[in-house]
């Protein structure tokens, strides 16, 4: 990976936890995917009466206490124990006990994290409480949890990590950069292995009106909410906020094999542009996200024609749907039309910064599996949306190699992973 330093280490993930809108745990999320379940409900976790939006894609059936010591419950966001508990299932699944790490291995294993939103559902609990006059109820922390920072340096202290503790917060993008950045770490030879991924939960009734002052969110689906999060349709009329926590881990593949540890996929290149055009909307061109997918497999040392699959953003929104139909154009050319793509987010909603740790989620199914997630709810797709989207169904796809995950962020951003069957 990142053929442009010197002898760079092979990247490789062979550790994956999820908690999610649709299952938690790796095996659960896939198994839902596979069936086009939708994660999208009414609701529960704060009274929606006031809103105009009342659905979300919360995680469910999740022991949020259970994460944390009793004395911590107050004084963390509910990131922080969506990121634990995936956390745990990543470096389980990776056979790793961080327990029984030396100080060294401890020295040179780091944690990078994407966030949109990180604490500002915590900070806005706390600030109630506090204009309240409530605060004996408000916690000591609220600073200190109410940044990014914090997040990650959670995980680090619950799993004894001294080696870098990162949070890259560049919106929708951020788990995208997070996995990246992680990964050029291990490449460089600057850290050994690497917790890396996505999480985020912004779910509050304040984020929930400010979101629709951008008449973003669709209202239209309040009655069936499993129906709202519709990407490519002709009908789509906005996002669908959601939530959760996918987390990876990263070594080399040299380690991989040291450990005969099991390997879900190879990183293999990385692109990222700006528009540097609006602060939310894409220039309607398509240039720079096509720009930085090019970038990506540019940097993995593939051509368009070898990719099989690309997991997309696909918003829900007129305008991003289309856009990002038009850069898969431009930088695939004649071959978009033979590829198969889908969008995670029909059945998870918009976790913002964790979309693209989500879509790599995804994209380790159809890599390990050979299984196409769907886009859930496109049954009539928007005409300027003609691509094979892999509609309302599952497919098996002989053979899946390589593929990209496609992300597109607000303030015009553009960030895209490839990633790759294992080859010794």
């Amino acid at each position: 990976m990142f053929n442009n330093f010197t002898k760079p280490r092979r990247v490789v993930i062979t550790g994956f936890g999820c908690v999610t809108p649709i299952g938690i745990g790796r095996k659960f999320f896939w198994k839902a995917l596979r069936e086009g379940k939708s994660g999208v409900g009414r609701i529960e976790s704060f009274d929606v009466s006031e809103s105009k939006v009342k659905i979300a894609a919360e995680v469910k059936n999740f022991d949020w206490e259970a994460e944390l010591d009793p004395k911590d419950r107050k004084n963390v966001a509910r990131t922080v124990p969506l990121a634990l508990a995936a956390a745990r299932e990543a470096v389980k699944d990776a056979k790793i006990e961080t327990d029984k790490l030396t100080l060294t291995e401890r020295q040179n294993f780091g944690v990078i994290l994407g966030t949109g939103g990180g604490g500002l559902a915590f900070t806005e609990k706390q600030y109630r409480y506090w204009f309240a006059g409530e605060e004996k109820k408000a916690s000591i922390y609220t600073i200190p949890a109410s940044t990014h920072g914090g997040l990650s340096s959670e995980l680090s202290m619950v799993f004894g990590l001294h080696g870098l503790s990162h949070i890259v917060s560049t919106g929708c993008t951020s788990s995208t950069d997070a996995i990246a950045y992680a990964a050029q770490h291990i490449a460089l030879g600057k850290q050994d292995f690497m917790l890396t991924g996505g999480v985020d939960a912004p779910l509050a009734l304040g984020i929930l009106k400010a979101f629709n002052v951008m008449t973003v969110l669709t209202n239209e689906w309040n009655d069936e909410p499993n129906r709202a999060s519709r990407p490519f349709s002709k009908d789509r009329s906005g996002i669908v906020l959601g939530e959760g926590a996918w987390i990876f881990v990263l070594e080399s593949l040299e380690s991989a094999h040291r450990r005969k540890a099991k390997i879900y996929a190879e990183i293999k290149g990385y692109g990222s542009t700006c528009d540097a055009y609006h602060r939310v909307r894409l220039e309607e061109n398509g240039v720079e996200p096509a720009r930085a997918m090019s970038l990506a497999m540019e940097d993995a040392g593939v051509s368009p024609e070898t990719v099989d699959y690309v997991n997309l953003h696909g918003t829900s929104t007129q305008l991003n749907d289309k856009i990002e139909t038009l850069s898969i154009k431009n930088a695939f050319g004649a071959h978009a039309y033979k590829l198969s793509t889908s969008a995670t987010k029909s059945q998870i909603g918009h976790p913002q910064g964790a979309s693209g740790a989500a879509g790599i989620g995804a994209t380790l199914l159809a890599l390990n599996e050979n299984i196409i997630a769907p886009t859930i709810n496109l049954d009539v797709p928007d005409a300027d949306c003609d691509l094979d989207y892999t509609p309302n169904k599952a497919k098996e796809k002989a053979n899946v190699k390589i593929a990209l995950c496609n992300c597109i962020g607000f303030g015009s951003k553009n960030s895209a992973l490839v990633l790759e069957k294992i080859r010794v």
